[in-house]
């Protein structure tokens, strides 16, 4: 889908690499163009590809005939058919709701996928980064400053553990091979793996 203004989603760690959003699809199957208003003033206008704009009626989008959710990683959900029958004249907001609902949780279900898709970490690293997570929280409610010092001592930390095993990484699988290993895309593990080598993302 083109952009134009809509609700998106994304995960901590997966970021815009995983970015979802509720997707519509016409009867003929095709993604519709974003939807075009016009200023009330008539100084310029927004385009929004939000799904409840899509009703078909007198000056905006066409009808859409399903939702799904879609990642722009391009995976694409199962399609959530709207029955316009039942719809009638309620606005589509509330009409789709459910459907809508549904495909946040399928987006939801293929982030788990990536993230079991991704290198596994030892259960004794995961083990202590759920402690660590616990007690930062917990300190954050006793003394917020002293939770700001831990979380960069964190900082600190992945910077200097990531430095020599980023260009090893680098060296050792393909930008393809790099992305699937770290539920990315090529550009977004390429940017991770500068950042930690500190190198230019473009060298």
């Amino acid at each position: 889908m083109e952009d134009g203004e809509r609700e998106t989603w994304t995960t901590d760690e997966f970021g815009l690499c995983h970015t979802g959003e509720v997707g519509v699809v016409l009867d003929d199957g095709t993604v519709p163009r974003p939807v075009y208003f016009d200023a009330s003033s008539g100084g310029g206008g927004r385009a929004v590809s939000q799904w409840s704009v899509y009703d078909g009626r007198l000056r905006q989008g066409p009808c859409a005939a399903a939702l799904r959710a879609v990642c722009s990683c391009g995976w694409n959900g199962p399609e959530q058919h709207l029955d316009w029958d039942e719809i009638g004249d309620q606005d589509l907001q509330t009409a789709g709701a459910n459907a809508a609902d549904t495909c946040m949780r399928d987006w939801d279900a293929h982030t788990v996928e990536v993230e079991r898709s991704a290198v596994p970490l030892p259960e004794a690293v995961t083990v202590l980064l759920a402690q660590l997570e616990v007690e930062v929280e917990k300190l954050a409610k006793s003394s917020p400053l002293a939770a700001i010092r831990a979380a960069r001592r964190l900082e600190v930390l992945a910077a200097q553990t990531a430095y020599w095993p980023a260009p090893e990484a680098r060296r050792d699988a393909d930008p393809g091979q790099a992305a699937a290993a770290l539920g990315l895309d090529e550009s977004g593990a390429r940017a991770l793996l500068a950042r930690f080598g500190r190198w230019s993302p473009y060298s």
